[in-house]
């Protein structure tokens, strides 16, 4: 059996646990287990003619997988909905996606609560609430404030972390952060552009953790792991739902003993205007086809495109198949 399918056969078993449903075993003697019925909730999208007169919906993303496999689940959730939708996931940081918001050049986008937080509000990292709720409503009351309307968060949290790989970790005897006090000037630190100036990134680990590195070299964010493999970097920035983290025990995430690196869930930002022109379907189908997004699945979701180089609109569209959000 090829590597694809065996992601794809253990992504409908991880969505079928995370909506706590059972699923049956298929009738010929391949073994394989069916997709289970259908989502949490009960529901699959239903097409709504009158959205089709809603102003058409253009769905943003930032740059980088998790993002943009996000961005094409709520597009094609909202056009099996029955809206006209467009994309535009290659919006870059959070400030150029958030601007884009405010200028109306795109409908809304997902962001992370965390990230809203530091990077929109200034809030240091250690004041973000520990539990999503509390985050969450603080997020809403700060984006409501700034014209910005924030949809109830995802089930999965997503983080920056620093990564390296294991061999290094136990060449160096870190396990946190902390660690690598004494050591980090002489270490090379790989990061998205933008890190330099994030708090929950190399800010953070300057101001809040006094480290100074030998350099610090942006990168392209599919290239963070590439670059630990070929020993460009030290250390490099990570996602907590990076799917190279949970395929071995290649690399290591260091503990965030300071708490500088807050959790983030994500949450589907839009403007007041854009929801009541849209009607109630517009939240109803957002909340509704993130119900099965836990950690484990948007970790596999992010496998099939950066491990298995499948297209992220192809990887959304199975997701919302497996789910029994959309018919096959």
């Amino acid at each position: 059996m090829s590597v694809k399918k065996l992601r794809y056969l253990l992504m409908v078993a991880l969505l079928a646990m995370s909506l706590g449903l059972v699923a049956c075993g298929s009738d010929d003697d391949s073994g394989e287990d069916a997709p289970a019925e259908p989502t949490a909730s009960g529901e699959s999208i239903q097409a709504n003619p009158a959205n089709g007169n809603a102003p058409t919906l253009t769905i943003g993303s930032k740059n980088f997988t998790e993002q943009i496999v996000l961005g094409e689940i709520y597009a094609q959730a909202l056009e099996a909905a029955g809206y006209n939708v467009e994309t535009d996931l290659n919006l870059g940081s959070e400030t150029v996606a958030l601007a884009a918001l405010k200028k109306g050049e795109i409908s809304g986008y997902p962001e992370y609560i965390s990230t809203a937080l530091t990077s929109f509000f200034d809030t240091a990292p250690e004041d973000v609430p520990g539990d999503v709720n509390g985050a969450y409503e603080m997020a809403k009351k700060d984006l409501a404030g700034d014209g910005v309307t924030a949809l109830p968060p995802t089930p999965f949290a997503s983080a920056n972390a620093v990564g390296l790989l294991t061999e290094k970790a136990e060449e160096l005897g870190v396990t946190q952060v902390s660690d690598l006090e004494g050591q980090s000037q002489d270490l090379k630190l790989y990061g998205s552009p933008e890190c330099r100036q994030r708090i929950d990134c190399l800010l953070g680990l300057q101001e809040n953790y006094g480290l100074e590195f030998e350099s610090f070299t942006p990168v392209d964010i599919g290239l963070r792991y590439e670059v630990l493999d070929k020993g460009q970097a030290d250390l490099s920035i990570v996602f907590t739902t990076d799917a190279q983290l949970g395929a071995d025990d290649t690399y290591t995430i260091l503990e965030d003993d300071k708490g500088v690196l807050p959790a983030g869930n994500v949450t589907f930002l839009t403007t007041p205007e854009v929801v009541e022109a849209s009607g109630p379907d517009y939240e109803a189908t957002i909340e509704m086809v993130q119900e099965g997004l836990t950690e484990k699945v948007m970790q596999e979701l992010d496998a099939r495109v950066d491990l298995d180089k499948q297209q992220a609109s192809a990887v959304a569209r199975d997701y919302l198949v497996a789910s029994g959000y959309i018919e096959e």
